[in-house]
């Protein structure tokens, strides 16, 4: 068997239906080797997915396989417990047991072994995830957060798992120890090959450490893709306000431009009378919108460049710094755009341009019409203060 053909026969698939005791709808698949990231707010269902992956929830309707073994299928009436799913779990909380060492705990999950093997595979996780031989013989009281987490790691691979699941693992871990645990994790799927889901609310987390990433919102998900695919093109306002897209607007779509390929968009700001001088960019056009339909667009930070007043050109835009932030080696800068009453634009900035980002600063913005992505508008748009759409679930 293939490589290509290995990863897709060890795959998690799962698919799922159900209204009680929580509403759950859509799938998710993530290949071995992969960690899939489930992102949204609270009460998304993150949990509950995780739930059910595990066989600590049984769906109304759903299934799931691993490596094409069915864990879960409600239409034949399987259903998988725990204990049999050979799932690796490794929860917020740690869940350790406070009268065992580190090595009591993990030997702990290999009750399946002689007492010598047991000790033996324990040590050989917990030396894997960086805990020396005197952290090791400490109770869990006695080790920092960060040094429970990585015994919780390896207590969840001594078994040997089939998948591993991730319910928020760094979130109780300062900052210094989570940047640790990120390597150990970056290390560890190097080695692995079984699929690996994450379940987080920080959305740095999730681009950083994840090959992909299921939006979720009220139990559906919405959307699945690489962070990149998603941050770039939502599939609509909702799944960019989730993911954290700060430049989003309303506009009305007007049409085919001259060009190929290229569409004509009317930047709007909510109720602003921007009808004497309407600001129209032309950007890409993929031959689904109609004519004087609403729409919603964002582009990310990465299509906007900023440019010295003095060097602007036709199609620029004139902006003033109203609002300036340094977070050690970027700046979150807000920009108003003249042109367009009620726009600001928000941008993140690096690099030693951000240090003449300051209020009543003028530059001139240029934005990247490949980088625009026009959205529908399907739901109640709110405008927030800086112009930008926020939608109503």
């Amino acid at each position: 068997m293939s490589a290509p053909d290995l990863k897709a026969a060890l795959a998690l698939v799962a698919e799922v239906e159900q209204s009680l005791p929580m509403p759950l709808s859509g799938s998710l698949r993530c290949e071995a080797g992969e960690l899939l990231a489930l992102v949204g707010p609270s009460g998304a269902g993150k949990t509950s997915w995780m739930r059910v992956l595990a066989g600590l929830m049984r769906p109304q309707q759903g299934r799931v396989a691993v490596g094409g073994e069915v864990w879960c299928d409600t239409a034949q009436g399987i259903f998988l417990p725990p204990q049999r799913r050979h799932v690796g779990l490794v929860f917020q909380n740690y869940a350790l047991m406070p009268h065992l060492d580190a090595l009591g705990n993990v030997a702990l999950s290999l009750l399946h072994l002689p007492h010598a093997d047991r000790l033996k595979q324990a040590r050989h996780w917990l030396d894997h995830v960086g805990l020396s031989a005197e952290q090791q013989a400490r109770r869990p009281a006695t080790l920092s957060g960060g040094q429970q987490q990585r015994v919780a790691v390896a207590r969840a691979l001594a078994r040997e798992p089939r998948l591993l699941l991730l319910d928020e693992p760094f979130s109780a871990v300062d900052q210094m120890n989570r940047q640790g645990l990120y390597r150990l994790l970056a290390d560890l799927r190097r080695e692995l090959a079984i699929p690996i889901v994450l379940v987080t609310h920080d959305l740095n987390e999730a681009r950083m450490l994840a090959d992909r990433l299921v939006v979720m919102d009220g139990g559906r998900v919405l959307q699945e893709g690489t962070p990149a695919q998603i941050h770039t093109a939502p599939r609509n306002a909702r799944v960019a306000d989730l993911v954290g897209i700060q430049n989003r607007f309303q506009g009305v779509w007007l049409g085919p431009a001259d060009s190929p390929g290229q569409g004509r968009l009317r930047w709007t700001c909510g109720d602003a009378d921007d009808t004497a001088a309407p600001v129209v960019l032309t950007v890409r056009d993929k031959g689904k919108l109609p004519a004087g339909h609403a729409v919603t667009w964002v582009i990310p930070n990465d299509g906007i460049v900023l440019v010295d007043p003095g060097a602007g050109r036709a199609g620029d835009f004139d902006t003033e710094v109203i609002e300036a932030r340094h977070l050690g080696e970027i700046t979150l800068a807000t920009v108003r755009v003249h042109s367009v009453p009620g726009a600001h634009l928000v941008l993140t900035w690096a690099g030693a341009q951000r240090q003449a980002l300051t209020p009543g600063a003028r530059w001139c913005v240029r934005l990247d019409p490949a980088r625009v992505h026009v959205m529908p508008l399907r739901t109640t748009p709110l405008r927030t203060r800086n112009g930008a759409v926020q939608t109503a679930s």
